[in-house]
């Protein structure tokens, strides 16, 4: 027998109904200086437009975090989650590439660049094994179960995942699906969160696609995308003003449905220490050169 067919009632309401259930948009700060002001909103007061820097990642945001290999995104993962730890936030973050101690050495190297002594941040960080433990990896249903013990346990409203190409490896039919079970549980519980994924190198290095096509960046509620290039040629020496040989890193904010964000590509650089700092726009190095 054919099941019964109608209308699904709950998912109806008016905006008056769920105005008591909305974000106020305000920052989370990222952990990596320079681009925290990359992000704002913005309001008409008597007739013009007014640009108020929001301080970070939109509250309650999913972003996405993707690149190739080498361009700096766990090192900008490690910082978000060490900056919310000093802020006074517990911080879930799941693991998937590297087991739980070494991301621990990092997050310690991370903590003593930024400032921060990591032994009043430790408590703060709550990691979630998923390298080690292939049924984390393989079966979303215990990775949820995990994940809302430890928001329980934790009162944690901050996630990192690194990365969530790990979820979907060798399955990437499946992408669209994961990705959208992780984005829906976020919200559920009320996240910040960070999705770390891991692009093919051979896609164009600013866009957004990643492994899984486009499935992760039409879900999330942002992306930023981090790239490098090798200077190759007397052209990219004058345009970057690097010698030959250097590797320059990019970053830019593919889009950010929660907030304004700033739309032009930065120059990015890992420090000495480990750091991620989001320089000035390309275009200002092409002004200078002119």
């Amino acid at each position: 027998m054919a099941e019964k067919q109608g209308p699904l009632l709950e998912s109806i309401a008016t905006a008056a109904a769920l105005k008591e259930k909305r974000v106020d948009l305000k920052g989370t700060p990222t952990g990596v200086n320079g681009l925290d002001a990359l992000f704002f909103s913005s309001q008409i007061k008597d007739g013009k437009v007014e640009i108020q820097p929001l301080g970070g990642y939109p509250e309650r945001s999913v972003v996405h975090l993707t690149g190739i290999s080498d361009t700096g995104k766990s090192l900008m993962a490690e910082q978000f989650a060490v900056r919310q730890a000093a802020e006074g936030q517990p911080v879930v973050f799941v693991t998937v590439e590297s087991p739980a101690p070494f991301i621990v050495t990092g997050l310690q190297e991370r903590a003593a660049a930024m400032g921060y002594d990591f032994k009043t941040l430790e408590d703060k960080i709550i990691l979630i094994d998923a390298a080690s433990y292939g049924s984390l990896r393989e079966n979303l249903p215990v990775l949820f179960d995990t994940l809302a013990h430890a928001y329980k346990t934790y009162h944690a409203h901050r996630t990192v995942i690194d990365s969530i190409t790990g979820l979907y490896e060798a399955r990437e039919m499946m992408a669209r699906q994961v990705v959208r079970q992780l984005f829906n549980f976020m919200k559920k519980w009320y996240q910040t969160a960070v999705f770390v994924s891991q692009k093919r190198s051979g896609h164009e290095e600013l866009t957004a696609e990643a492994a899984g096509g486009f499935a992760v960046s039409h879900i999330v509620d942002c992306t930023v995308v981090v790239a490098k290039h090798l200077i190759n040629s007397q052209y990219d020496q004058r345009l970057y003003q690097r010698p030959i040989g250097e590797v320059v890193r990019l970053l830019r904010i593919d889009g950010c449905r929660m907030c304004g964000h700033d739309t032009q590509t930065h120059i990015l650089t890992i420090t000495p220490t480990g750091l991620v700092t989001v320089g000035p726009p390309l275009k200002e190095l092409v002004a200078r050169k002119s």
